[in-house]
């Protein structure tokens, strides 16, 4: 079954309450976090489980123990900084260089979910390996991000190019299936929809260092992913 993602903030949430206060009972974690994400009211369906949450505190204590993921947004300082001089192909890229392209899909994607950290983090960073192998750009990127990304934010940069194949009718049946039938396939797709809109010219764009302290203050918020 996917899970809507307003029951994965809960769970989030829920996690993320009880690595403040390890005292406090699974259930009083989601019912305090449900009214936090949803103060109108949730419905049924969007309860996590106790196990959901339990998965996601194993997530977030990792997160909170990993050296390296103290140094992330250093890191993708370092990996993004060199595509301001990697140009594109003009026909498909009139924008210009990698970093421009990049902050533009960023922006348009903080329009579409600005409460999803993973999703922008994938968006900001889904073209850092152009600077590194042009040819497989993709695998370099991720090579390049292990142990500085989630896993769902490598999945999203790791299937764009299998989403712009599926928007343009040329991805095969088989992995189509396999893409949509993925818990984050509508993420992805709408990643590929901001990756192609993100190709303007002189359209306005957060800086760097701009686009990398508003994910560094989500995360604050967040206590990380």
């Amino acid at each position: 079954m996917k899970l809507s993602k307003t029951r994965r903030q809960i769970a989030w949430e829920a996690a993320r309450l009880i690595s403040e206060q390890p005292k406090l009972r699974h259930s009083d974690a989601r019912r305090l976090a449900a009214e936090r994400i949803c103060p109108a009211g949730v419905r049924q369906h969007d309860v996590p489980t106790d196990q959901e949450v339990g998965e996601q505190l194993q997530s977030l204590t990792k997160s909170q123990t990993s050296p390296s993921w103290a140094r992330r947004f250093a890191g993708y300082a370092d990996l993004l900084r060199p595509l301001a001089l990697v140009s594109q192909d003009p026909l498909r890229h009139p924008e210009g260089d990698a970093l421009y392209h990049s902050l533009q899909v960023f922006a348009l994607a903080c329009e579409r979910l600005p409460y999803d950290e993973e999703f922008l983090t994938a968006a900001l960073l889904h073209d850092v390996g152009k600077a590194i192998e042009r040819r497989n750009h993709i695998v370099a990127g991720l090579t390049a991000l292990e142990g500085l990304v989630t896993p769902r934010t490598a999945w999203l940069i790791e299937q764009l190019p299998a989403a712009q194949e599926m928007a343009g009718g040329n991805l095969g049946s088989r992995a189509r299936q396999r893409l949509t039938s993925a818990p984050d396939s509508e993420e992805v797709t709408l990643l590929a929809e901001c990756d192609r809109a993100g190709r303007e010219r002189g359209v306005i764009v957060p800086d760097l260092e701009d686009a990398l302290e508003h994910l560094e203050k989500m995360s604050l918020s967040h206590g990380d992913y």
